[in-house]
């Protein structure tokens, strides 16, 4: 699964009224490879109770989402 699959699960725990252990023992329990980390569980559920529902990833500072880069031929 995707970053945006499991942001829509740990939204579904946080609505169903489970803490951040309760949601991370689901997940592994059915991605035990793949489950997000409980630092990300961790960071999501804030965003969930402040009333921003939205499980999109907001804009970062830094480096722009495509790289020109330019060869120089000898």
């Amino acid at each position: 699964m995707d970053k945006k699959e499991f942001s829509v699960l740990i939204k579904y725990c946080f609505l169903k009224g489970k803490n951040t252990v309760e949601a991370k023992t689901w997940l592994n329990a059915d991605f035990r490879d793949t489950a997000p980390r409980k630092s990300t569980i961790k960071d999501w559920y804030p965003k969930f109770r402040y009333s921003e529902m939205s499980t999109e990833d907001g804009e970062r500072s830094g480096w722009p989402k495509e790289v020109v880069i330019l060869r120089k031929y000898i």
